[in-house]
């Protein structure tokens, strides 16, 4: 089982159907990303309940995060799912300075002596001793006015925490953009920051399935936190006023929401 993916053939696949991007502006964006707006690579590996978890996470620690630190990438967030769907599985959030990053990192990977030695139990993995079931990655990049991550205060000394998945869906390319609008110049992020509700990042999806879609990732102390901030987000009176909004509301400009709670590994970066 090797590790690397064609970056290459997934852009190109993307821009052909094999993967959707989302519009004209969007694969604007994947040739003329700029450094600023950091890309970010969701790498969604699916596992069975077993040792899986324990090989996945031996690579990812020993491995690839130490590597993709030396290749410029980073920091590199790692969460189980502890509710919602799609569990058991791990989350990798990486993110890259710019597109070009994104699709050099495997041939950066390939020339890291450290890493290939780290990397021998994965890379060598054999079909009765795989490191996980299967492999989803998601390409997103950095809202304008929130063009990087944003490290939580209990990353540091790896503190209790938690965190929060959501993807918006939209109908249309222009009923995503407004939504993207609603959170990135809106307002709408601010209301999170004053209600508690703290951002790590806010994304547009680039690849997908279901696009147009963004996604975003909060961080919360406990499960009592989160619920009593979400409370206070949705009785604010700016939110209220917000989605009342006509054109911003609701009905008008998405069609679905999902979300997981997760929890980050030891050795996770965010």
């Amino acid at each position: 089982m090797t590790q690397q993916i064609d970056r290459r053939s997934l852009l190109a696949g993307a821009a052909l159907g094999g993967a959707t991007l989302a519009g004209a502006d969007a694969r604007a964006q994947l040739g003329t990303a700029p450094a600023s707006r950091e890309i970010y690579e969701l790498r969604t590996y699916h596992l069975v309940n077993g040792p899986m978890k324990k090989r996945l996470d031996a690579y990812l620690q020993n491995a690839f995060i130490p590597a993709a630190r030396r290749a410029g990438c980073g920091p590199v967030g790692v969460f189980t799912v502890t509710i919602g769907p799609g569990s058991p599985s791990v989350h990798v959030l990486v993110p890259h300075p710019s597109i070009a990053d994104f699709i050099a990192l495997p041939d950066r990977l390939a020339t890291d002596p450290s890493y290939a030695k780290a990397a021998a139990p994965f890379s060598n993995a054999t079909p009765d001793g795989p490191p996980y079931a299967s492999l989803d990655v998601k390409l997103m990049r950095a809202f304008p006015h929130f063009p990087r991550v944003e490290l939580p205060d209990a990353s540091g000394g790896n503190k209790a925490r938690i965190f929060e998945l959501r993807t918006y869906f939209s109908h249309s390319d222009k009923a995503g953009t407004t939504k993207i609008g609603m959170f990135d110049t809106g307002g709408e992020i601010e209301i999170f920051r004053r209600t508690g509700l703290k951002p790590v990042f806010f994304a547009q999806d680039l690849t997908g399935s279901r696009l147009p879609s963004l996604t975003y990732l909060l961080t919360f102390p406990d499960l009592a936190t989160r619920e009593r901030n979400w409370s206070t987000f949705a009785a604010d009176p700016a939110w209220r006023q917000l989605i009342a909004t006509p054109g911003l509301t609701d009905p008008e400009i998405t069609t679905g929401i999902e979300n997981q709670i997760l929890s980050p590994t030891a050795y996770s970066q965010i």
